[in-house]
């Protein structure tokens, strides 16, 4: 064999080592997206949400992420904890650590919706308007926005706890600065109390009455979402079906299936899930460590 041939073997057998590094090590090794989850804190998390950047499906990873074990969600107005997700009715549940209850009252921050949010009101919710000006545009008669009837029974429940006098009036005063609206229809995008445009102390948000609408103190408080379910696909069906997460990647956000070891791909995880073997690693080593011997034997042969 002349020393011609032997060079060109070594060659050939590094352009394979290069292309076997090229193809598999790189993506096995270094994940792009990183591990996604399917908790965080005591919420079950499915898609289309994901537990951080590149999890879930891109128009709500800019509102839903998981920080220390809390999952929040962003709005215009603030940051809120989510306390729990329905996936069959596609709705979630958001709490407001400033929004009035009977057990605790203070001036509250505005609410709002980004009008690019997948997200509305449901008609199920009950805000209510606490301490508002006699002057409020709540109270045009022309726009009729408030419940006059059933809302009223609201208004004196929630102005007969103590901590009413945490937005400065007394247990039991007039509820002719209370105002109680319920959507006739889930609101979308773009909603908002704005209070000092409503000239409002604070707002509660009531989604149901704990079986007794008369105890304030049983009412369940909160602001429920819904959300759109209509982006799963069968592609990411098929990515959860191969034990991964669906997810995105790269600057027009594609479609990314997400392994349970940080790796992506664009199909599903099935041989994917620790695609740095052991076996192909040994492979690729014993490759390396020929084409080295090789490369040295000729060097010394010439």
């Amino acid at each position: 064999m002349s020393i011609l041939t032997i060079y060109w073997q070594v060659y050939v057998l590094l352009l394979l080592i290069h292309s076997i590094q090229a193809n598999h090590a790189v993506p096995s090794i270094i994940p792009i997206n990183g591990t996604c989850h399917d908790t965080c804190g005591n919420v079950p998390i499915k898609f289309p949400f994901g537990s951080g950047f590149g999890c879930g499906h891109p128009d709500f990873a800019r509102y839903i992420k998981c920080s220390s074990g809390v999952l929040q969600f962003s709005t215009g107005t603030g940051i809120y904890t989510i306390s729990s997700i329905d996936y069959s009715s596609n709705t979630l549940l958001v709490t407001d650590p400033l929004m009035s209850t009977c057990s605790a009252m203070q001036n509250s921050g505005s609410f709002t919706l980004d009008r690019a949010s997948p997200f509305s009101i449901t008609a199920d919710n009950i805000f209510v308007l606490l301490g508002c000006s006699k002057t409020s545009p709540v109270f045009d008669r022309n726009e009729d926005l408030c419940d006059t009837g059933s809302g009223s029974n609201i208004c004196r429940g929630l102005y007969s706890c103590n901590a009413i006098t945490g937005i400065g009036l007394e247990p039991n005063a007039p509820v002719s600065t209370c105002c109680v609206y319920v959507p006739p229809i889930p609101i979308g995008s773009g909603y908002g109390l704005d209070l000092p445009k409503l000239q409002c102390s604070s707002y509660s948000s009531v989604y149901g009455f704990g079986g007794d609408e008369g105890n304030p103190m049983k009412w369940q408080y909160g602001i429920p979402l819904q959300f759109n379910g209509s982006y799963y696909t069968e592609s990411c069906k098929n990515c959860e079906d191969s034990g991964g997460f669906c997810g995105f990647s790269g600057f027009n956000h594609s479609f990314s299936c997400i392994c349970k070891n940080g790796m992506n791909t664009t199909i599903n995880c099935y041989g994917r899930g620790y695609a740095w073997s052991e076996t192909r690693r040994q492979r690729i080593q014993t490759k390396l460590s020929l084409g080295g011997f090789l490369l040295l034997w000729v060097t010394l042969f010439i």
